[in-house]
C-alpha cells in the first residue's frame, strides 16, 4: 500500500481534472471560449510527454555510462509512453486548432495543418518513431542499446527546437507566438485564471503520474520476460 500511494493520488487527480474539466466554470477568453477546457487535456498531456521524454533521456546517459541494459529497457520504455502521450497531445491540438484557429470560410484544416507550430510538433514527433524503427532494425541487444541510447539523446535535444524555438521565431496562430494576440493561457501566469489554476496544475501532476504508471508496468514485464535482468 505505502508503494503504491502515488498511484492512487495519479487516480483520483485524472477523475478531479476530467470532472472538473467538464463541468467548473472557466473564464471567457477571446476565441477559446468553452474550448479553453481543453487546456487540462491537451497541454497537460504535452507536459507529462515532455517528462516522460526527459526520463528516457537520463536513463540513456545512464546506459551509455554503465551500459546496464535495464537503463536500456527504462530508456524505450519512458520514451514509448511519452511517444504515446504526444499522439494524444497533437491529436487534441489539432482538434482544437480547427475550432479556434479557422476564422473565415476560406480557410481549411489543411491550411492549419501547415502552421509553424504543428509542422515543428509533428517533426518532433517523427523523430521518435524513427527511434523505435532504428532499434527494430538490429538483432544484436548490445548494439542496438547503444546505438538506440544516442539516438534518443539526439531525438531530445531536437524536442525543444522543434516545439519551442523555432515556432516562436515565425509567426504562428499558436497562443504566446508571434502574430498571436490571444496571450498565452498554458504557459504565462498572467493569462493563467485562477479557475484554470485550480485544474490545470493538479492535471499536469495526474497525466505525469499516468505516464509514468503506464511505463514502469511496461518495464516490469519486460525485466519479468528477461529474469536475468530482474535482480540487477
Amino acid at each position: 500500500m505505502q508503494k503504491s500511494w502515488w498511484k492512487i493520488l495519479s487516480f483520483l487527480i485524472l477523475v478531479y481534472t476530467i470532472t472538473g474539466g467538464l463541468l467548473l466554470d472557466v473564464p471567457r477568453l477571446p476565441i477559446l471560449n468553452e474550448s479553453v477546457r481543453n487546456l487540462y487535456f491537451h497541454v497537460c498531456m504535452w507536459f507529462a510527454m515532455m517528462i516522460l521524454f526527459g526520463t528516457g533521456f537520463v536513463y540513456s546517459i545512464k546506459y551509455l555510462r554503465g551500459f546496464n541494459l535495464r537503463n536500456d529497457i527504462f530508456a524505450r520504455n519512458f520514451t514509448a509512453v511519452g511517444s504515446f502521450l504526444g499522439i494524444l497531445g497533437y491529436a487534441t491540438g489539432t482538434i482544437w486548432a480547427r475550432y479556434t484557429w479557422v476564422t473565415d470560410q476560406g480557410q481549411s484544416l489543411g491550411n492549419i495543418l501547415k502552421e509553424p507550430k504543428l509542422i515543428g510538433t509533428a517533426i518532433a514527433l517523427l523523430i521518435y518513431g524513427a527511434y523505435f524503427v532504428l532499434r527494430g532494425s538490429f538483432t544484436d541487444m548490445d548494439k542496438r542499446a547503444r546505438i538506440s541510447a544516442v539516438y534518443n539523446i539526439f531525438a531530445f535535444a531536437m524536442l525543444f527546437p522543434s516545439i519551442w524555438i523555432i515556432p516562436r521565431l515565425v509567426g504562428s496562430l499558436h497562443p504566446g507566438s508571434p502574430g498571436s494576440d490571444s496571450g498565452n493561457p498554458a504557459l504565462n501566469f498572467k493569462d493563467v485564471d485562477s479557475r484554470l489554476r485550480m485544474v490545470f496544475y493538479p492535471a499536469v501532476i495526474g497525466w505525469t503520474l499516468l505516464g509514468v504508471w503506464i511505463a514502469t508496468l511496461k518495464i516490469r514485464i519486460e525485466l519479468i520476460r528477461d529474469k536475468s535482468l530482474l535482480h540487477e
